[in-house]
């Protein structure tokens, strides 16, 4: 069995998965949200202070498998590097204490790997990432050939929810209160510009829109009812959908996939799901390729099946020689 961490950002989770059959033997996440919902957005120190209490805790619980462990896994590379640090020491820790190789894990090919979860991996595929961090279109040709076909110019799709969230007030994650809101709300009502649609480099980019939504935010001022929140979520929604669906389209007709999916913690949108679905159905790609709903957002789980297959190449790494790398990509 393989044990694998994860602490990129404000989730904590341990893994132990199982190398002959890919199964997840245990699997426990310890959410932030609640922490971080005061401030409007996760604070890397109350983070790793938080990692700090809350993977002991799950590691605890673990303890049955160790006799039974051939790895461990921890994700390095990218996200917030104090939060990052406090996976890898614990990591470094278990390979010393149980005598174990180290493998580190890269945070967005855990997503992509979210897609295979307690089964084979089958490529190649086209991939849309979608997450608070990353908007990136990648072609996913095997576990190590993945080529980034596009990404995003500054803030990604599930960070422009965040912030959304935020301008209006309704607090910490942005992602799913929006989402609910919009479901209530009129997304006629705000004409928002879908960004790039005349560019000529294929990319996203939502600061503009983000901006539009605050101009509206700021017209309104003290009149702002409920309706109004609803209908800017609702509005801001579909035009962000609207701008990942035309850069889609632009994609496809230079890229052909047989396969495609929708990874990342934004992935869990049921509207950008359904809308996508019907984009593929239009262009007879296939069923659209998702991770379960519970494992779209961080999670040691993922990092745990892309851990096996970097445990059949073979790519341990010296303890010494493991760093964080917060900022690195796919």
């Amino acid at each position: 069995m393989i044990l694998s961490i994860e602490s990129s950002c404000d989730d904590s989770s341990i893994a132990i998965t199982s190398l002959e059959n890919y199964e997840i033997i245990f699997h426990k996440k310890i959410s932030q949200e609640i922490e971080h919902s005061q401030y409007g957005g996760v604070v890397p120190e109350l983070a790793a202070r938080l990692h700090a209490k809350a993977l002991p805790q799950i590691l605890a619980q673990a303890k049955p498998y160790f006799s039974k462990l051939k790895a461990v896994a921890v994700t390095t590379e990218p996200g917030l590097s104090v939060t990052l640090v406090e996976g890898l020491v614990m990591a470094k820790g278990l390979c010393i204490a149980l005598d174990l190789p180290l493998l580190p894990i890269n945070h967005l090919h855990g997503h992509i790997h979210s897609l295979f979860l307690e089964k084979e991996a089958t490529f190649p595929l086209g991939v849309l990432l979608v997450s608070g961090g990353h908007t990136q279109l990648l072609h996913v040709k095997s576990h190590e050939d993945i080529q980034i076909l596009a990404t995003t110019m500054d803030d990604s799709f599930g960070e422009s929810f965040d912030k959304v969230a935020k301008m209006l007030g309704l607090g910490y994650p942005g992602g799913p209160v929006v989402e609910k809101r919009a479901s209530e709300g009129n997304a006629n009502r705000f004409d928002f510009t879908v960004p790039l649609q005349r560019a000529s480099k294929l990319g996203f980019s939502y600061s503009g829109l983000k901006n539009q939504v605050r101009v509206t935010i700021e017209s309104l001022g003290q009149s702002l009812m409920e309706d109004d929140i609803n209908d800017i979520c609702a509005s801001f929604q579909a035009t962000a959908i609207k701008h990942l669906l035309h850069q889609l389209k632009r994609a496809f007709k230079v890229h052909q996939f047989e396969r495609f999916a929708v990874v990342g913690g934004a992935s869990a949108n049921l509207s950008l799901r359904s809308q996508l679905e019907t984009l593929l159905d239009n262009h007879r790609m296939g069923k659209l390729l998702v991770a379960p709903l519970e494992y779209c957002s961080d999670n040691a789980a993922m990092i745990g099946r892309c851990a096996i297959e970097a445990y059949k190449k073979g790519a341990f790494v010296a303890l010494e020689d493991v760093k964080v790398r917060p900022r690195v990509s796919i």
